[in-house]
């Protein structure tokens, strides 16, 4: 059986972005096109869909460190704050993005609150991003 381990992240990543766009819930919100993903960003996101990859980004990333809170995951996004002059500075990415992905990502059934630990993934996530990392698996093999 394959799973998310056995394939690169990028490529799940893609993959499972592409099943999350059909799911109602997940959708960017208002805002998604003007906002910069941390303090160490100078401009918000270019892409298209960059919503949808950022969910399934953090889907992934609760699923192989989980269960995990809002904290770690926003300084998982985290980057190099420029200072001018100062040496640079570890900040931490957007906490509004992460908190809004992990809202609408268990308002799908695919995220679970584990109490007093932070986040863990359901049977419904592990399974959308098992069937990715196969989906990607065989498309390499081929």
């Amino acid at each position: 059986m394959v799973t998310v381990y056995d394939v690169p992240a990028d490529k799940v990543i893609e993959r499972a972005a592409a099943k999350l766009r059909e799911i109602e819930t997940i959708k960017p919100p208002e805002w998604a096109d003007y906002v910069k993903t941390g303090r160490h960003t100078e401009k918000a996101p270019v892409q298209e869909g960059w919503w949808y990859t950022r969910a399934a980004s953090v889907l992934r990333k609760v699923y192989v460190n989980g269960p995990i809170g809002t904290s770690r995951l926003s300084a998982e996004y985290g980057g190099f704050a420029d200072r001018g002059s100062r040496p640079n500075k570890a900040v931490k990415g957007s906490g509004s993005v992460v908190r809004k992905c992990l809202m609408q990502l268990e308002a799908g059934g695919l995220v679970a609150k584990d109490k007093h630990k932070g986040r863990i993934v359901t049977a419904k996530g592990r399974s959308l991003l098992d069937n990715a990392a196969k989906d990607v698996y065989e498309e390499k093999k081929v």
